[in-house]
This record gives structure tokens, sequence and C-alpha cells, in this order.
């Protein structure tokens, strides 16, 4: 397994297809925001019949997270350096995605680049689009602000219902995830939030 056939190519995002993009059939979970791709690792070891997307914007991290994929000789990934507002808008298939992983985005601490941040009713309206009728998405951060702004875009949508956050289809242990932002900030002794959602059938 080499890194580039790990990598998602640019071009390939026309018309995508999971189908012709893994291969297979096999149901689709996308992770956003990677960083070093702890979890994606482990979760794609765990289900070796699903196929899994990651996307990470942070270029040291893109390329990190390739490599250890290719490493490993995880045939069932594969990883996207792209912004992930305008796949969900525009890219992802809909009805589409079994699972959707969003933890620790970025939160834009700061009133005016508020306007930045991912999770926004648009995004929330296209991400549920993607997901197929019980699909999952699960959410996490350790910024209360931004978690209270991202809970009622959730529980309000109306295709919507919350679900328990360590519920096994995410592959949560415990309501843990053991991302690297995770385990640094539960070391510092930061409060974690956290949400899960599934679009109803």
């Amino acid at each position: 397994m080499t890194t580039n056939s790990i990598i998602v190519e640019q071009a390939e995002l026309k018309d995508l297809s999971w189908s012709r993009l893994f291969g297979n059939e096999h149901a689709v979970e996308l992770e956003i925001g990677t960083g070093k791709a702890g979890f994606l690792l482990r979760r794609a070891q765990a289900h070796p019949d699903t196929n899994f997307l990651g996307i990470e914007w942070a270029n040291k991290f893109y390329k990190y997270a390739a490599d250890r994929m290719a490493r490993w000789g995880m045939a069932n990934v594969r990883m996207l350096r792209t912004d992930a507002d305008y796949f969900i808008k525009v890219v992802c298939p809909r009805e589409s995605l079994s699972v959707l992983h969003v933890y620790h985005p970025d939160p834009w601490p700061k009133k005016r680049h508020h306007k930045r941040r991912l999770i926004q009713k648009q995004f929330v309206d296209a991400a549920v689009a993607c997901l197929i009728p019980g699909g999952r998405w699960a959410v996490q951060t350790d910024h209360a602000e931004y978690f209270n702004a991202i809970r009622p875009l959730l529980l309000e949508h109306p295709e919507l219902d919350e679900v328990a956050f360590d519920d096994p289809v995410f592959g949560v242990a415990e309501a843990r995830i053991a991302t690297n932002f995770e385990i640094k900030y539960l070391r510092e002794g930061r409060d974690l939030y956290q949400i899960a959602v599934r679009r109803k059938a």
C-alpha cells in the first residue's frame, strides 16, 4: 500500500462515486478534521468491511495521516485535503454516509470570526442530506460557547433525533474517542462537550 493509493486527488471529486473511489459498495464513514488520524486508524482496523474517508486541511497532519494509513496497509481508508464546508455542501453524494464524525472543529472563538465556523445552519442542512436515513452524526468540542451554538442547530433540525454519544455505531468506548486533541485536552483538565444525532428514517 502506497501513500498515493490513500490520497484522493482533486480530479476524483468530480461526480464523486464511493464505489468508484473504493472499488466496492461498502458503507462509508467520514471524519472531518482527522488530525494525526488516530481515531480513524483504529476505526478502520476494527471495521475492515466499511470504507472511511478522512478530511484534513492542515497539510502536515494530512501528509502524516496519509503516510500512517499507507504504512498500516489500510485498504479501506482514503485521505483528502480540501475545504470540508465545500465538500459537504457541493461534493459529497447525497444519502450516502452511514456515519459522520466531527471532533474538535476549530472554534474560531472571537466573535468577528464566528462566520468561519464549520458547523452553521447551511452546513448542517447539507450534512443531513449526505447521511443515509438512519445515519449517525457525532460532534465533540472542548469549547462551551461553540457547543451551545451547535447543539440547537442539531436538536432543532426536523430530520434529526438525538442518540447516545457512546452508541456502538460510532465506535466510541465509554464516551471517549481518543483523538490527539481529546487526549491533550483531558490531560489539561478541560471539559468536553458531546452530542450525537441520527437522521430520521
